[in-house]
């Protein structure tokens, strides 16, 4: 292994070093993994990069985060690897994944681009994919993530997908995932737990009423979002009167047909989801371009004020409410393969996930499949 739960509590306060919480509007502090000390960047200046404070523990992460599932666009293994160095370089602790992204591909990259002492630099995440299946499936899993990222231990695994109305159920339910994540963390293989989705806010709701202790929950948070089946509204509230870590993804509305359309910019839909009181806002990087664009924004990075962000919603409100630039919660086209098929529902043939994982005929579906016992559709 690259380092040890050991070794990792040793580096702990010097990798991913304590700063304040962030609200919005709230001044930024920055810290300096190179130098121990905790700086303020002038406005208008390039400083290094945020830190904020991950829900109510004492752990701390980048306010940006690299998104795993682009990592497996990135047109080579040393493309790939060159950007997660350079990212690390740059201060970003946060990795997202997921042990299904292109049949395990993106982890395994991961695992490679954080050999030779990068492990210990970064807050590593994975998610677990069982979609309702049982525990015992869900700690497999989490051997194949370990193997694959070459480390002993998780800093965040998350529930990977609850985007159909059972899913709350299904993970509630007797043998299920939750009774993985109490092993996991007794076991020392996981630090924290948490759970993601980008369907439907009610889901999410759902999973935090029934009372399972989450550290974090990841949700999609944009000016969009904002006007339709909105997470900012009605989950980002309860998340944080929870003392739980918001993590923000999809700030771009994970396509960025609404900056296409002209209808916003880039940079004002990270800035937006940055001001929000998040732990932390995933970007989906597939090139060094992207990744620069993004480490420009976080480095010169000046909160919206409450008036700006009213009218940024404003603007987007007339394109929101169809969901059109919004696509996860309306289509197909964000349901990974791996959440339709415990639950027994067709695949989108036109996603090329999909297609890869039929014509190889290896995809993550072969794994058996086993239940908790709760009943089905």
């Amino acid at each position: 292994m690259n380092t040890t739960r050991r070794d990792f509590l040793k580096v702990g306060a010097g990798a991913v070093a304590a700063t304040s919480a962030v609200m919005p509007n709230s001044n930024e502090s920055f810290y300096s993994i190179a130098s121990g000390e905790r700086t303020a960047a002038p406005a208008g200046e390039a400083g290094d990069m945020i830190y904020r404070k991950f829900g109510s523990t004492d752990a701390h992460i980048s306010a940006i985060g690299v998104g795993g599932h682009h990592l497996g666009d990135v047109p080579t293994l040393d493309e790939a690897v060159q950007l997660v160095h350079e990212a690390v370089d740059a201060g970003i602790t946060f990795f997202d994944n997921s042990w299904e992204y292109y049949n395990g591909k993106t982890e395994t990259i991961l695992g490679r681009a954080l050999r030779d002492g990068r492990r210990e630099k970064v807050f590593l995440m994975t998610k677990v994919c069982t979609h309702g299946r049982s525990g015992k499936l869900a700690m497999q899993m989490l051997e194949d993530s370990l193997r694959r990222y070459q480390t002993d231990h998780l800093d965040l695994w998350q529930i990977h997908g609850i985007v159909y109305d059972n899913d709350p159920e299904l993970a509630y339910a007797k043998g299920g995932v939750l009774e993985a994540f109490d092993r996991a963390k007794k076991e020392g293989k996981v630090r924290f737990v948490g759970f993601t989705g980008h369907k439907d806010p009610t889901f999410h709701l759902k999973m935090l009423e029934l009372g399972y202790p989450f550290d974090s929950v990841q949700m999609p948070l944009n000016p969009f979002d904002a006007n339709f089946h909105s997470f900012e509204k009605q989950v980002l509230p309860e998340v944080n009167r929870r003392g739980m870590a918001a993590l923000g993804m999809k700030s771009m509305g994970g396509t960025a047909w609404g900056i296409k359309a002209g209808v916003v910019q880039a940079e004002e839909m990270l800035r937006y989801a940055m001001s929000l009181p998040v732990a932390t806002t995933i970007c989906g990087m597939d090139s060094l371009d992207v990744l620069h664009q993004n480490l420009r924004v976080v480095r010169g990075f000046q909160p919206m004020t409450q008036s700006e962000m009213e009218a940024l919603r404003a603007r987007c409100a007339p394109t929101a409410a169809d969901g059109r630039f919004e696509p996860y919660k309306v289509s197909l086209r964000y349901d990974n393969p791996m959440t339709r098929m415990p639950h027994g529902f067709p695949f989108d043939h036109t996603q090329r996930e999909v297609t890869e994982m039929l014509e190889k005929g290896d995809g993550p579906w072969l794994v058996p499949e086993t239940t908790p016992e709760t009943s089905r559709r």
